[in-house]
């Protein structure tokens, strides 16, 4: 579903799915409910203080024993809710939708 305004496909949680954000050094970590995500993001709501989120780089643990995790941004707060960003490596080419064949040339466009 897309909603918001937004570029990227969301999906909405229908039930409290509970994740954590963990700073990259292993210092902190916050218990949080997954709101909606996306593949460029999510929305979260964390419990506790919201002050360790201001680091520049995060981890959002999708598992209990961390095999599974994103790297993180943070991009707004809203109370106890906020917006993260999914942080991919500057190597790592963007999967295309759609292949570049299908896509109409310039001339095609006209």
């Amino acid at each position: 579903m897309k909603f918001d305004g937004r570029k990227a496909f969301r999906v909405k949680m229908d039930h409290r799915q509970p994740v954590n954000l963990m700073g990259s050094d292993g210092t902190w970590r916050r218990s949080c409910v997954l709101l909606d995500v996306s593949q460029t993001g999510a929305k979260v709501e964390v419990e506790g203080t919201l002050d360790v989120l201001q680091a520049k780089e995060f981890f959002m643990l999708l598992s209990s024993t961390g095999l599974a995790y994103r790297r993180c941004e943070l991009v707004w707060i809203d109370g106890t809710t906020a917006g993260i960003h999914f942080v991919t490596s500057q190597g790592k080419k963007k999967q295309a939708s759609t292949p570049a064949a299908a896509a109409p040339s310039s001339d095609q466009a006209k």
